[in-house]
């Protein structure tokens, strides 16, 4: 597999354990390179119809592109919540060894 490129993902999750553990099994998987995990944000929804409020770990995934695909197919496997917000992109611009560092993951 080639590299794409850098790519982030981001996803919250109903606390830091759980989102440290995923990053952990993404990482056994070589499918990410690094995990920043945000504790404790405010998160403020409307979710089939209805306005919710809950507290929320935020997981910022480090990966190359080519890998976007089979992340976001893994976080969905192990997301608790049964509809996970999974959000990724392609990023434009990257220092170089950023970029080699994420490549990396595709050899």
């Amino acid at each position: 597999m080639e590299p794409e490129g850098p790519a982030l993902i981001w996803c919250p999750f109903p606390d830091a354990a759980t989102a440290a553990a995923t990053a952990k099994t993404l990482l056994d998987e070589r499918l990410i390179a690094c995990a920043n995990i945000l504790p404790a944000m405010l998160s403020l929804f409307e979710w089939n119809g209805e306005r919710g409020e809950a507290t929320e770990a935020g997981a910022l995934f480090k990966t190359d592109a080519a890998l976007l695909q089979r992340v976001i197919a893994r976080l969905g496997d192990e997301h608790p919540y049964e509809e996970p917000a999974i959000l990724a992109w392609r990023c434009d611009e990257a220092a170089p060894a950023t970029a080699a560092w994420l490549g990396a993951l595709t050899r």
